[in-house]
């Protein structure tokens, strides 16, 4: 069952099956990434770590919840791919600045 996201975040989820470029588009020009432990700034930062991913991994994302919770918008999603412990569902925390996102915290 499709779930409804805000614009930016279901744009996010789209360009993540294409490129890195797409998904640094998704971003604010000040955005902060963090993943695995790492911190991403900026849209040149966030599409390298975007490129750094695909090339390590090959996986599929797919959104199943979504909440708001303290200002974020939290998308829980199933992330199946070449990758130890494959399939995990993953939380992200998105927040947003008008159509961009801003801030990206990928958890398990």
């Amino acid at each position: 069952m499709p779930i409804n996201l805000p614009l930016p975040i279901s744009n996010y989820f789209t360009a993540d099956a294409a490129n890195s470029d797409k998904v640094a588009q998704c971003f604010t020009a000040n955005a902060i990434v963090k993943d695995e432990k790492q911190i991403y700034t900026g849209q040149a930062a966030i599409k390298q770590w975007k490129m750094d991913a695909t090339k390590k991994y090959s996986y599929t994302c797919e959104p199943f919840a979504s909440e708001d919770k303290d200002g974020l918008t939290i998308v829980t999603s199933k992330l199946t791919g070449n990758f130890p412990g494959s399939p995990i569902d993953l939380r992200y925390f998105f927040g947003l600045e008008g159509n961009k996102i801003s801030f990206l915290e990928i958890k398990i």
